[in-house]
């Protein structure tokens, strides 16, 4: 398929997104769907799940059961996306337009089953961000559209209308957002500073995709064993703490670990459009101040006496030259950590078992001694040590700069959450942080002038 074509109808339907209006919802999901089809039609379908038979073997060998879900045809590929659009166009207008919780509830329960359970949690909009980096940086890696769209996708409906990919699309925000029971409201300062973790978990994860390294997120899922029914035990252990945490700390893994929820973030503050708590005019009825699981209700401050200007221009100054300092105090830091953060690299890890070998020859001489199936599979493939020392010596010069880069960029984190601590904003009514607001729209209930408009 050609490029531009598959552009073209990328961008009717980002225009379409943007002329958006409630009143018409069923109009342009018409569109949504009339662009899909065009998208799926461009490209050939092919029904099998696989084109090549497996290898037989003499030996009587048996493959083992694949970890990942079975490839689909792109036909069915394309469904997903579309049934991707259709669920955030629905969670959408749900929120902003019927504000129905009732309604996020059970498109909530459609993801679990078919985000989670039918497509086994693959393609997901959170481990995407590994292929969009691996693909940036590693040039023979082809990355497929349907991911691209999958990464994309959620973020332009974010951008539009908030985050109505972590209200009831997201399975793995789904299946957690189902065992809240009895929340409990956590301390300011200290969902500040767990709220930086998604941060670090961000950029490690691009950090070893970028160097070819690992899929990290993946790896250490919680949620995708439970999907796949097929994780070992200390995973599904991971899996079902965060579950049974879920029914005090709402979401932990959104709110705490999420490095998609970085992003989302990100774009949800500047949102064209959002979820507000009332309909209409907010009568400080004060019903809502707890409602919301997520601590994600920012109260009125409007009697607060607005400080000095030349005490807020001092703070300013402070925070002009902490924030740099953080960075540079970051980029070292990184470096120094460097080769710590390559040894996750397989490369990097089997020219240090082999260089630990041959400083050790006591290690071959001992008749116990049992050579690691993969120094006997390098071995066995014909390429000699220098070439495999010199690969890893740029892996880790490779290392060396994505932990400045990384480390930087944390210090950049820090600078700007303890910017956020030192400003004050003045509000006269209850409003969602539209940042860290999962547009979950339990505390639409709450609101008095809802019943009544209702």
């Amino acid at each position: 398929m050609l490029l531009a074509e598959y552009l073209q109808v990328v961008i009717l339907f980002l225009k379409v997104l943007v002329d958006m209006r409630y009143s018409r919802i069923k109009t342009y999901i018409i569109k949504i769907v009339f662009f899909i089809t065009i998208l799926m039609s461009l490209q050939a379908i092919d029904v099998q799940a696989q084109r090549f038979p497996k290898p037989e073997f003499d030996s009587g060998h048996i493959q083992p059961e694949t970890q990942v879900p079975v490839p689909r045809s792109d036909f069915m590929e394309f469904f997903d996306v579309f049934v991707l659009i259709v669920a955030l166009s629905v969670v959408s207008w749900l929120v902003l337009k019927k504000r129905s919780r009732r309604g996020v509830f059970w498109v909530s329960i459609f993801s679990i089953l078919y985000f989670g359970f039918y497509r086994e949690g693959c393609v997901c909009s959170v481990g995407s961000i590994q292929n969009v980096a691996l693909a940036l940086f590693n040039p023979g890696y082809k990355i497929p559209l349907t991911v691209i769209a999958f990464f994309v996708i959620p973020l332009v409906y974010s951008l539009l209308f908030g985050r109505v990919f972590c209200a009831g699309v997201c399975p793995l925000g789904a299946i957690q957002d189902i065992f809240i029971w009895k929340p409990q409201q956590m301390k300011s300062w200290l969902q500040k500073l767990l709220g930086l973790i998604p941060y670090i978990y961000f950029g490690l994860a691009i950090l070893y995709a970028a160097t070819s390294t690992d899929f990290i997120i993946c790896r250490y899922d919680p949620f995708i064993g439970f999907y796949r029914l097929d994780a070992d035990f200390l995973m599904f252990l991971l899996g079902g703490v965060f579950l049974l945490t879920s029914v005090f700390i709402a979401r932990p893994y959104c709110r705490f670990f999420c490095p998609y929820g970085v992003l989302l973030n990100l774009f949800s503050r500047v949102s064209r459009q959002h979820m507000t708590i009332t309909p209409s005019k907010c009568i400080q009825c004060k019903l809502c101040e707890n409602s919301c699981p997520f601590g994600a209700i920012e109260e009125p401050d409007m009697l607060k006496i607005r400080e000095p200007r030349k005490n807020t221009v001092r703070r300013f100054l402070i925070l002009a030259a902490i924030i740099p300092a953080l960075i540079i105090v970051g980029v070292y830091t990184g470096s120094q950590f460097h080769e710590n953060l390559a040894m996750v690299h397989p490369k990097v890890r089997l020219a240090q078992d082999i260089l630990e070998q041959k400083n050790n020859p006591e290690i071959q001489n001992d008749s116990e001694y049992v050579e690691p199936l993969e120094i006997e599979a390098y071995r066995s493939a014909g390429k000699s040590d220098q070439q495999l020392f010199t690969e890893a010596n740029e892996i880790i010069e490779d290392f060396y700069v994505g932990g400045m880069i990384l480390g930087g960029f944390l210090g950049l984190v820090f600078g700007l959450t303890l910017a956020g601590l030192s400003i004050f904003t003045y509000r006269t009514d209850y409003e969602p942080n539209k940042g860290e607001c999962l547009s979950c729209a339990r505390c639409m209930d709450y609101c008095p002038v809802e019943t009544t408009n209702s």
